[in-house]
């Protein structure tokens, strides 16, 4: 295996500038998140398909030591050349905060092997291993990848993690076509760009138990929240730092006026009530003085007995449909779809996620739409 570090501007610009032309690169990123609300990108790896039988060599990219960014950003974004990543969701988080830009088009060979049924979230080591028969070794995972000089262990791990990755996408992309899967691919990539792009969920839908709350109390807990979401940006943080879920919970039951009131929460640690406690209580009390204006966005009820076993049924029968189009069964839908087939079903309004209109529009959304009817009625 050879790598090669690239370490200034020159090397940079000269590497992209000479393979622009390239069918595909593989791009892998080491990045730290300890303690912090964002990704701390450290290395960015990459591997150039350019069409040749030549040993693959891994360009480890020192975002530490370059500063001229736009020939990364230039290969991000030209369209010419495929990003080929394995389960490239945190990537893609380190892309967005560190380049503004997300890599287009995408093929993500963990989507790929789900596609051509050869299993669902396959890790990157497994994936070597089935395809490569190579069993990689694990030493570097928990690194300090922010540590300088790189140690040469740290360098031959980082490496593997792109060309091992050639000779995958060469795999993958071969049986992909065959199977006229390969576009299949490219769009599961793009519906990925998208949801990285679409504005953030309402982080209060994702709190247990939030369904169960009033429009006052809901209305409290999308402001805090929202309170939270902005401070821990702010403060490059992670949310649990600032207020935990449970504590936004029972501050919006509660609905505190005081600092007696908000030390009383039990859920809520004295150094929150000293850190943020006038805050919090500043929220609290803007939303009790406009509690039914500008509501939030309702949160459904979890289905009731009928309408879980509308959803296991359906899902039996998605399972059959994922037989006939020989992807594995995880691939067809996201597990959330499948409420929102039943929710439709039954009459309540959904929001119709994007990737429906896509490949999966008539070998998939369609009969299941008729399934979820049929089981309802």
């Amino acid at each position: 295996m050879t790598w090669q570090l690239v370490e200034t501007d020159a090397e940079l610009r000269t590497l992209l500038d000479r393979e622009k032309s390239c069918e595909a690169v593989i791009v892998d990123t080491e990045f730290m998140r300890r303690n912090t609300f964002f990704p701390q990108v450290a290395l960015l790896q990459l591997s150039f398909d350019n069409g040749t039988d030549d040993p693959p060599i891994a360009w480890l990219v020192d975002p530490l030591k370059v500063s001229d960014l736009q020939p990364i950003i230039e290969l991000m974004i030209n369209t010419a050349v495929v990003k080929v990543l394995h389960s490239a969701s945190e990537d893609i988080e380190v892309f967005s905060r560190w380049l503004g830009v997300l890599p287009d088009p995408l093929f993500d060979t963990q989507k790929a092997a789900a596609l051509l049924n050869m299993g669902f979230g396959l890790g990157y080591r497994a994936l070597v291993l089935e395809l490569l028969d190579v069993d990689l070794p694990k030493g570097e995972t928990r690194s300090d990848w922010l540590q300088r000089p790189l140690t040469e262990a740290q360098c031959e791990y980082a490496a593997q993690d792109v060309t091992c990755l050639l000779p995958v996408w060469r795999t993958l992309r071969d049986r992909a076509l065959q199977q006229q899967k390969y576009d299949w691919v490219l769009a599961d990539g793009a519906d990925t760009i998208n949801a990285a792009q679409a504005p953030a969920d309402d982080y209060y839908h994702k709190i247990k138990g939030a369904w169960k709350l009033n429009p006052e109390q809901l209305q409290a807990l999308a402001a805090i929240c929202e309170w939270r979401e902005e401070t821990a940006r702010i403060k490059d943080k992670p949310r649990g730092w600032i207020v935990d879920d449970r504590a936004c919970l029972q501050l919006a039951l509660v609905s505190p006026q005081s600092e007696a009131q908000l030390s009383a929460i039990e859920d809520l640690p004295a150094a929150v009530v000293r850190k943020h406690g006038g805050a919090l209580l500043e929220i609290l009390g803007e939303g009790s003085d406009a509690a039914m204006q500008n509501q939030p966005r309702a949160i459904a009820q979890p289905l009731d007995n009928s309408g879980r076993n509308y959803l296991k049924k359906l899902k039996q029968r998605a399972r059959s449909m994922a037989e006939v189009l020989n992807i594995a069964p995880e691939a067809i839908l996201p597990s959330k779809d499948y409420e929102l087939l039943v929710r439709e079903a039954m009459g309540q309004s959904i929001e119709e996620p994007l990737h429906w209109s896509g490949w999966r529009s008539n070998p998939v959304i369609s009969p299941l739409r008729n399934s979820a009817k049929e089981l309802v009625s």
